[in-house]
């Protein structure tokens, strides 16, 4: 063989090595920097879930809360209902009285006029004084 084929061999085999090893090292740096950006995400990862934990906790503790809020706004809906009707009945109650009272007072009336105006004048006079004190 020619020594100048040899070279030329050598040479080609040289820049073939060369051209492996740039290609190898790139690779290399390349994949450095793929893991360097995948762990950088990584720890972005991990730092944004805490705080998406933190206001998923916030989330939920409000909604409890407003739940027993819903909760106690309820109940008291139910004790206003209940009143109410503890008040219609008492009013009910107080309405029947009161007619009865005024059927009576038109008898009475009819039996004698003037002895209603002496227990109206009566009653008036005994409200300006104080109650007699009663014994215990």
């Amino acid at each position: 063989m020619d020594s100048s084929v040899v070279v030329g061999v050598v040479i080609a085999v040289a820049v073939i090595v060369v051209v492996i090893v740039v290609a190898l090292a790139a690779r290399t740096v390349r994949s450095n920097r793929r893991r360097a950006e995948a762990q950088r995400l990584a720890q972005e990862i991990e730092d944004k879930t805490r705080h998406v934990e933190r206001r998923e906790a916030v989330a939920a503790e409000t909604e409890a809360r407003a739940r027993a809020a819903e909760a106690e706004a309820e109940a008291k809906a139910a004790e206003a209902a209940r009143l109410k009707d503890v008040a219609a009945g008492h009013r009910d109650a107080a309405g029947s009285a009161r007619a009865h009272l005024d059927e009576r007072r038109e008898r009475a009336e009819e039996l004698s006029p003037d002895i209603l105006s002496d227990t109206a004048e009566s009653e008036r006079v005994s409200s300006d004084e104080p109650a007699p004190q009663q014994r215990r």
